[in-house]
């Protein structure tokens, strides 16, 4: 049986792209400890807030700020509680050309990314969060997880909003986050910054870099669909590999097909069971860095009908695309395809039988040597 985890989770940074200005790093932050120590854990959080004169309001990073050497202090007290620390750092700069600047898209895929990893890890946990003042990211994270928490994967665990002020593990998070920022974005390093990480690197149990090169043992290791067939989710994946491996954005067909294939794989990686992304979301993340919107049409055609006609294999159906990881990934494939094809063959060929009986046969339209292929599998039929 596993053992119930408690875990107080916040943010740092914000949506903006603007590196200048709001910074290159956006960090979640989860403080885990044992449910049944969350009573001892308060009483030495709150022995913390006197030691360091936050009296009786919250510890909150920002009231730190940039005292490197306050910070250094209440670090080396907060290292001696019995948690450890789980972070998701997220370097903006490496998404802000894929399409992730709107915030709607930013929020949902940091939404999927943190809601997988956090529920992977840690399967029986209750995951308690502030949504109150200038938390964005939580005040959605809460409505994400209302709509999607599938407790058939996750039995034995809860999500609690929580006031930060009311939550002394929740003010720790705080401090983490805040903490993380100082070691990772650009606009907050400094000399301090890997003493602060070597602070407390005894209690960070571990921190998932993001976007990182996937490769297929993670994709597989990350998975957490019951469907998943890694035969058939390997071949896929390095059908994928080998055409951005030798693929070069020489024109804007091939910058929209890259570009397509690296959204498909961040977005499946962050989506807790591998589904389908929807025309529409994929097509607005390509217009995000385009010089003209893209149709759905010519994505269909020159974007997804090209890359198959390459060898890569992308699944669709109704409800959008995805990289197969399953059986069934590819009976929708077929099965969507049929609904086009069979119909349209079937068009083709009232149309040729119906002209060649009225010709007596003298004119058949399928006689020219582009249509051989498609005449031989008429005629075979």
């Amino acid at each position: 049986m596993n053992q119930q985890i408690t875990a107080f989770a916040d943010e740092f940074g914000t949506n903006s792209f603007d590196f200048q200005t709001q910074g290159s790093h956006f960090i979640v932050a989860t403080i885990i400890t044992k449910t049944e120590n969350i009573e001892n854990l308060r009483n030495e959080i709150n022995k913390i807030r006197k030691k360091h004169k936050f009296q009786t309001g919250e510890i909150k990073s920002s009231g730190v700020g940039p005292n490197h050497s306050r910070r250094k202090r209440i670090l080396e007290d907060i290292v001696k509680l019995d948690i450890s620390i789980y972070a998701v750092v997220v370097d903006k700069r490496k998404l802000s050309g894929e399409g992730f600047s709107y915030k709607k898209s930013f929020y949902k895929f940091l939404n999927n990314l943190l809601y997988k990893e956090l529920f992977r890890t840690f399967p029986s946990l209750d995951l308690n969060v502030d949504e109150y003042g200038g938390n964005d990211f939580m005040r959605e994270f809460k409505k994400y997880v209302e709509k999607h928490h599938l407790r058939t994967l996750f039995l034995g665990s809860n999500f609690n909003i929580q006031n930060s002020k009311l939550s002394e593990g929740i003010q720790l998070a705080d401090f983490i986050a805040g903490t993380l920022g100082y070691i990772f974005d650009d606009l907050k390093k400094s000399e301090y910054s890997n003493e602060f990480q070597q602070i407390l690197t005894p209690i960070i149990s571990s921190i998932n870099y993001f976007p990182k090169e996937l490769s297929f043992k993670e994709f597989k290791e990350t998975n957490i669909d019951n469907t998943f067939d890694e035969r058939i989710a390997e071949v896929c994946f390095l059908r994928i590999q080998a055409f951005l491996d030798k693929t070069i954005g020489e024109d804007q067909q091939k910058v929209d097909q890259i570009n397509f294939l690296k959204l498909l794989l961040w977005l499946q990686r962050a989506n807790p069971k591998n589904r389908y992304i929807t025309t529409q979301e994929i097509v607005r993340h390509l217009n995000q860095n385009r010089p003209e919107k893209i149709k759905e049409e010519y994505f269909r055609t020159k974007v997804v009908g090209n890359l198959r006609d390459k060898g890569v294999l992308i699944a669709s159906g109704r409800q959008g695309y995805k990289i197969p990881t399953s059986a069934k990934d590819l009976d929708t494939f077929v099965n969507h395809g049929k609904r086009i094809i069979l119909p349209m063959l079937n068009r083709i060929n009232e149309a040729r039988q119906a002209i060649k009986l009225a010709t007596s046969n003298e004119l058949d339209i399928l006689t020219k040597l582009e249509y051989s292929a498609l005449r031989k599998l008429l005629d075979t039929n």
